[in-house]
């Protein structure tokens, strides 16, 4: 590991010193850094982050600096949106945990130090994750259109439902009367999908899960499929628009576009380190098997 890419989006005072940690170790070790542009702008206003170092803003840039590891400062949705920037380049993320849960970002903010002596050591593996596409026409998201946890249909605040005609592989499987509709991969299986009553899916399973958002009906349950299919929704709702989001970007939309969601032609490499267990991860987050009574 030659040439690292800080990325952040926010970051509380009380967390710069985490920032510090890790340029520190970074130097010293003689890893060249580089910043996200729009991350290091808001930590010189913000902050008063005195540091200069180079900085790239897309995905080009960091395949002409031979950026070797995206490393995301913040949570698990800090990592989604490095996500957008890595792209179809292979470039692997490693996420260091500010946040709460952090299914994705697996770094401790007291550990980085050793971290970053397992990622230079050669201790650690890339775990690939499926992300989702969406086709739409007219055209979403500037041509940034997947998302490694979900996509989501959802009401808009003035309207009480919507009503989506859900098609797998060009046949009907069924309507949803509901607040909204998630198609969630197996890494947003904890994320949102989770919180409306969808299962929690293994990455690598290769299934979506399509999990209604307070359906009118209580015989709508989620349902998982497989990520080969090809789906397709057509929505109806009693105003002229409706919102759809990838990850945490929204458009809003109307019931003319036409929106189908298969499986993305690319990955994106997770770094996680010899001996990670996704079973024994959410057993830890999740407090399974813990008694707080005793």
């Amino acid at each position: 590991m030659k040439r690292v890419l800080v990325y952040g989006q926010t970051l509380k005072d009380s967390h710069l010193k985490y920032l510090k940690i890790l340029l520190h170790k970074l130097s010293k070790e003689d890893i060249l850094v580089y910043f996200y542009f729009p991350f290091l702008q808001y930590l010189k206003k913000e902050l008063d982050f005195d540091q200069n170092h180079q900085h790239l803003s897309s995905t080009e840039e960091l395949l002409d600096n031979k950026i070797d590891v995206l490393i995301s400062i913040g949570g698990d949705g800090t990592i989604l949106n490095s996500a957008v920037l890595v792209h179809n380049s292979n470039i692997p993320i490693i996420g260091i945990n500010l946040g709460r849960l952090g299914f994705l970002a697996i770094v401790e903010k007291n550990n980085i130090d050793g971290a970053i002596d397992y990622i230079i050591n050669g201790n650690y593996v890339l775990q690939q994750r499926s992300l989702l596409q969406l086709k739409s026409s007219p055209d979403l998201f500037n041509g940034n259109s997947f998302a490694l946890n979900d996509f989501t249909m959802h009401k808009s605040a003035s309207s009480s439902v919507i009503v989506v005609h859900t098609y797998l592989d060009g046949k009907f499987l069924n309507t949803y009367w509901a607040d909204g509709l998630i198609v969630s991969t197996p890494t947003g299986s904890t994320g949102y999908s989770l919180s409306c009553g969808g299962p929690i899916v293994f990455p690598g399973s290769g299934n979506f899960i399509i999990t209604p958002v307070a359906p009118h009906n209580l015989t709508m349950r989620p349902i998982v499929v497989p990520d080969n299919s090809e789906l397709t929704f057509e929505v109806e709702t009693r105003t002229d628009s409706f919102l759809v989001t990838l990850d945490s970007r929204f458009e809003t939309i109307t019931q003319k576009h036409k929106l189908t969601i298969k499986k993305a032609d690319f990955k994106i490499n997770l770094i996680v380190f010899e001996g990670y267990e996704f079973s024994k991860s959410i057993r830890n987050k999740l407090n399974w098997g813990n008694d707080k009574r005793n």
